[in-house]
């Protein structure tokens, strides 16, 4: 059984809640339906799970009156067993937009306040029916939450690590203490394994009980192939395939020397004009995550962005599906060279930073002369990060903190832990536990 983060929120939301709802949403196939399901079942005494997609006839429950005691009438007469005591009954309400009624509904659900009520939904698919079916929608009477793939700190729950082995390896972070070799050797080696395998629940479950990586990139396969239907299903027949173009040329983005998006790698001669809004799709989708350029790296970084961007993977699993088989190999092994490999893991430090949910942003000089993969805001200045997919100089990050208002910068490479003046080193491992402190201040 995955364990999830976002459980300890959905406990939050139960305690704090006032007449509000909650809405989990996130990309497909995140583990959005079992992390509520698991949270209804171990906090719950009663678990009512209605899913739109599986049983469709569930709509009519949301047919006619919206007023909650009509709605849970209709449900005891619709759902065999269905047990709803006040106070100790969730109710899951799943791919809520295939029912736009019942995200309306959840104003009336909310009032009522018998029974906690929780909605999920793909990204893509609420967008898509906010747009067509334009829905009552909630307002004031739903709080929201994006779910993302399993982040490294799951990953390791998945691979039977405890809270106590993983508070010793946060320890070295908090401590600024080298890692004993074995277990930085250790570390660094699941590291690459979740790079190649990724955060998608389904693929890390098929991988996670025995560490078969062909089982690992079937799931993958599978979870790309339903990527791709989705996109021909909801995007519009102008965007279906400009969105999927834009999404298959990504590893080719991150194989270039200067990882900036460009719209002549899609297409020769394209340009922002056509492709602009099939980025913009992709990222309502979830599908990818944009990290935006800042013209000048200053508090406060949001002030500064500009048109030029970097685009990644929602997740490394899903970029690695787009490879052969001999690409999974190579990364679990550290055998990749090249441009590639350096693009391999400024989308991991990505995925990990959107995972802490910390704003995705660059800076390259107008000289071209020096780059920081990635910058944000540190108390009211700024923190530079330089990712190196293996040991090797740092100009453009030593020339940056040789600022008088920056305190602090961070080398994420194959190393080990270590400080010199403004400028801490390390091993990317140890990267989660830093963003963590990072979105939070301390």
């Amino acid at each position: 059984m995955l364990k999830r983060k976002i459980v300890d929120y959905f406990r939050h939301w139960r305690k704090t809640k006032d007449s509000e709802c909650l809405l989990v949403k996130g990309a497909r196939q995140v583990g959005k339906s079992y992390a509520v399901i698991a949270f209804g079942r171990q906090d719950y005494d009663s678990l009512v799970v209605i899913d739109f997609v599986k049983n469709p006839e569930f709509k009519a429950i949301f047919e006619g009156s919206l007023d909650s005691a009509d709605i849970y009438s209709r449900m005891t007469l619709l759902i065999p067993d269905v047990r709803l005591l006040p106070g100790k009954t969730l109710v899951f309400l799943d791919e809520i937009q295939e029912c736009p009624a019942a995200r309306s509904a959840l104003k009336y659900l909310a009032q009522d306040g018998r029974f906690d009520v929780i909605a999920s939904g793909s990204l893509l698919g609420i967008r898509f029916r906010e747009q067509q079916d334009a829905p009552s929608l909630p307002v004031g009477y739903e709080r929201q939450i994006q779910l993302r793939p399993l982040d490294f700190e799951e990953f390791l729950w998945a691979l039977g690590y405890g809270d106590q082995q993983i508070d010793l390896l946060r320890g070295y972070l908090d401590r600024l203490e080298p890692v004993p070799r074995a277990v930085g050797d250790r570390m660094g080696r699941i590291l690459r394994e979740y790079l190649a395998v990724g955060g998608m629940p389904a693929v890390v479950s098929a991988f996670a009980d025995a560490r078969d990586f062909g089982a690992a990139r079937n799931a993958q396969l599978m979870l790309h192939d339903l990527y791709l239907d989705d996109i021909a299903r909801y995007a519009s027949s102008s965007e279906r395939v400009k969105a999927r173009a834009c999404y298959t040329s990504l590893p080719r983005q991150l194989a270039k020397e200067n990882t900036k998006f460009q719209y002549s790698v899609v297409e020769k001669k394209g340009t922002a004009r056509k492709f602009s809004g099939s980025i913009d799709w992709l990222e309502g989708a979830d599908m990818v995550l944009p990290c935006r350029s800042v013209s000048t790296p200053r508090f406060p970084l949001a002030a500064y962005e500009s048109d030029a961007f970097r685009l990644y993977a929602n997740d490394t699993g899903m970029l690695m599906a787009m490879y052969g088989f001999e690409m999974m190999a190579a990364v679990v092994d550290d055998k990749l060279e090249g441009p590639m490999k350096g693009g391999l893991y400024e989308n991991l430090a990505a995925s990990m930073l959107a995972a802490a949910r910390v704003p995705l942003r660059y800076w390259r000089s107008s000289d071209s002369r020096h780059e920081i993969e990635f910058v944000v805001d540190h108390g009211a200045s700024v923190a530079p990060i330089e990712v190196k997919a293996k040991r090797g100089a740092t100009a453009s990050l030593d020339a940056f903190l040789t600022r008088d208002d920056v305190e602090i910068g961070y080398k994420l490479a194959a190393g080990n832990v270590g400080a010199v003046g403004k400028k801490v080193t390390l091993p990317l491992y140890l990267a989660p536990f830093l963003f963590e402190s990072l979105a939070t201040g301390r």
